[in-house]
């Protein structure tokens, strides 16, 4: 009985055990084996436990759900995209939805429904996906969108499926401090009027849920990255969609993945045509799949961001120091991990080629 193992402090004593043993990943991965890696994926460990609190437990009750950020500057998952505001609500098929607010100025705006199944099989599986391209927006900016089970009738509508969990709405910025994020909210339309005080049962199922999120996160990912460093190894060149797919990614985005690794004195030279496409960005991450700290590091670029060749082409050179050409990737005191290029909405998807250089 819940009741019991809450009283006797066997339901938290339980969630402090599943949470050691996610600390195994961090001590299982070989080749995260410096000082910073470990430290950095025992923080990861503290961030995913945040977003695991937030999503299971503070944000979790569907019929009363609210906006929350599963990433962000200090808590990231799945290389997180900097130029990204991510938002999240917690659904269920049961119920219906309104998501209503002002659109902004933000160049992509997208919301998906997903059946969250990091905790189980590693997966996040799209079950509806509407850009906001194709909705239907007032003259002054504003907004509404039916999420349900069945078509509403007219109107924007994001269909939602027997297991779906989450709402999850990108905003993907080219300058952030010259655009204006969406404004948004989310409200229940056939609820109850209150929600119910906390129960033993739903902490208890929480904390299995928050547990089973961080262990099953962070192997998710550390395995992405193995197989990343195996076969892209200082090249982009995952043309299989799937897998990203399958673990949450935007089916308009096409993702070009790789690990990387240098010497203090190595350069890694990406160069690349740019198709017609709504938007394009890389980014630097670490061995766990977290982008490097951009609030410091000038570790991605964008289509706006980034300065580009005279024939229109795109050099990117990653480098612990700057080298002096092309648009310069920070390691960020970081001698590897894993990058990512995306292509939004594009017409072609070309592969950047690479190559390694000495700095001097």
């Amino acid at each position: 009985m819940s009741d019991d193992k809450v009283m006797s402090g066997e339901a938290w004593r339980d969630f402090c055990r599943r949470l050691e043993k996610a600390g195994d990943v961090v001590l299982g991965a070989d080749a995260a084996n410096t000082p910073l890696d470990r430290a950095e994926g025992y923080r990861y460990l503290t961030r995913l436990l945040r977003i695991a609190l937030e999503m299971n437990l503070e944000f979790a009750d569907p019929d009363f759900p609210g906006f929350y950020q599963a990433s962000h500057q200090t808590a990231k998952i799945g290389a997180d995209n900097p130029d990204n505001h991510y938002l999240n609500a917690t659904i269920t098929s049961d119920r219906s939805y309104r998501i209503s607010g002002k659109r902004g100025t933000v160049p992509i705006l997208t919301f998906g429904s997903k059946a969250n199944r990091y905790a189980t099989d590693g997966t996040m599986a799209s079950t509806g996906e509407l850009d906001v391209e194709d909705m239907h927006i007032e003259a002054d900016g504003s907004f509404e969108l039916i999420v349900s089970r069945e078509r509403p009738g007219n109107g924007n509508w994001l269909p939602i499926a027997e297991d779906s969990s989450m709402v999850l709405v990108r905003q993907t910025f080219g300058d952030r401090a010259k655009e204006e994020a969406v404004d948004i909210r989310i409200e229940t339309l056939d609820g109850p009027p209150t929600p119910e005080p906390l129960t033993p049962e739903r902490l208890e199922t929480a904390l299995g849920r928050v547990a089973g999120f961080v262990e099953g996160t962070a192997k998710t990912f550390a395995d992405w990255t193995e197989r990343f460093r195996k076969d892209h190894m200082n090249k982009l060149d995952t043309v299989d969609q799937s897998l990203f797919i399958r673990g949450g990614g935007d089916p308009m985005i096409h993702y070009l993945h790789g690990a990387w690794e240098l010497a203090p004195d190595e350069a890694l030279v990406i160069e690349t045509s740019v198709p017609e496409c709504r938007v394009w960005n890389f980014q630097l991450d670490n061995y766990w799949m977290e982008s490097l700290d951009y609030r410091f590091h000038q570790i991605h670029y964008n289509d706006t961001t980034a300065k580009p060749n005279p024939d229109g082409t795109v050099t990117l050179v990653i480098a612990a120091r700057d080298p002096g050409f092309g648009n310069w990737v920070d390691t960020a005191g970081h001698a590897h991990g894993t990058m990512l290029w995306r292509w939004t909405d594009a017409k072609d998807k070309p592969v950047p080629t690479t190559k390694v250089i000495k700095l001097s």
